[in-house]
Formats: structure tokens, C-alpha cells, sequence
């Protein structure tokens, strides 16, 4: 378990949003949650290299920090949706300005003048 977030001191609120919305899945979930809704399979499809094991944990992860909302319909067979809460959407900014940066830093590895630095 991992300290709260509101008793981060200030200087560590980058940590403080890693805990939160770092590693390798996270922020592409929240990306891909932009369109609207999402029942699990359309994740999965989505995002192919992503184990269904992951996909859950990283899910219950962002439910648990309040950037995601799980709605269960009461139907049969189940039907699951996730999507932002308020909170996940205001990550927008930030999740396009790093798509932005990652697409940058690719093709600065990949030119030649990269390699020389």
C-alpha cells in the first residue's frame, strides 16, 4: 500500500502523480477512455500487448484513485462499462501533450543527428 496522496509534501507531487497515473498501461487506458465508454474487450482489443491480468489490476488501480468509474448493468450476461470520471478527463492535456512528446522523442532517436549526441 502506498502513502496517500494528500500527505505528499509539495515537492514531491511528480511522484505523487506517478504513483497514480504512471507505468506502461495506465495513461494509454485513459487515453483510449477519452472516446467514451468501454466495455473490457474493447480495451483489450485496443490494446493487444496487454495481458487481461494487467488490464484488470491497472482498471482496479485507476477505479481505486478515482480516474475511472466501473458501471456494472443489471442485465444478463453482465454488461460492464468503464469510463472517466471527471478527474480522469482533466488528464486529457496531459495525455495528448505526452503522446505529442513520445512521437517527438521516436523520431529523435531515429534521425541520424540523434545518434552522434
Amino acid at each position: 500500500m502506498r502513502d496517500p496522496v494528500e500527505d505528499k509534501p509539495d515537492y514531491c507531487m511528480i511522484e505523487a502523480v506517478m504513483e497514480v497515473v504512471g507505468g506502461k498501461w495506465k495513461m494509454a487506458i485513459v487515453k483510449h477512455l477519452f472516446a467514451g465508454p468501454q466495455r473490457f474487450g474493447q480495451l483489450r482489443r485496443a490494446m493487444p500487448s496487454i495481458t487481461q491480468r494487467m488490464l484488470t489490476r491497472q482498471l482496479r488501480e485507476l477505479e481505486a484513485d478515482g480516474i475511472v468509474v466501473r458501471t456494472v448493468y443489471p442485465q444478463v450476461p453482465p454488461k460492464v462499462e468503464y469510463s472517466l470520471t471527471d478527474t480522469g478527463a482533466s488528464l486529457k492535456d496531459i495525455a495528448l501533450r505526452l503522446e505529442s512528446w513520445g512521437h517527438w522523442y521516436r523520431e529523435q532517436r531515429g534521425s541520424p543527428e540523434a545518434a552522434h549526441e
